[in-house]
């Protein structure tokens, strides 16, 4: 479906658009010379699947506007979400309060792992484990 171009649209894509982008090989090698990674996915997300790097802020979307003054304004911060989605917004709201050294890493997490960069994941659980937790062991 086509939508023809009108004020509302042009200012949306210009929003969306207009953010300094890293892939994140660039990221992590970033993260490597000192720049913040900050995540700004849910603490429920991060539990699944986070970086593994020397420091990671998180920083949850759903609180972002109330956490932004505990964000460093004299280095170097990468966002970074699940998909790159979140980051773009939480990127410009940053921008807007004046950070000047900000970057949104594209395609977040997903992308971070399907390149082999490092991360952490949750324990795998075996099948039924909480039915065992639940009844305590039979013997």
């Amino acid at each position: 479906m086509y939508y023809p171009p009108t004020p509302l649209n042009k200012q949306v894509y210009d929003y969306m658009t207009k953010v300094k982008d890293i892939d994140p090989t660039a990221a992590f090698a970033m993260t490597k010379k000192g720049a913040l990674l900050i995540d700004v996915r849910e603490a429920r997300e991060v539990k699944r699947t986070a970086f593994d790097v020397d420091e990671v802020m998180l920083v949850p979307m759903s609180r972002f506007s109330g956490m932004m003054k505990e964000i460093p304004t004299n280095r170097k911060v990468i966002l970074a979400c699940h998909t790159g989605s979140r980051s773009i917004m939480a990127t410009r709201m940053l921008e807007k309060h004046g950070h000047k050294r900000v970057l949104n890493m594209q395609y977040g997490i997903a992308k971070w792992e399907r390149t082999g960069l490092p991360v952490k994941k949750a324990p795998k659980q075996p099948p039924f484990a909480w039915l065992k937790k639940l009844f305590g062991k039979q013997s």
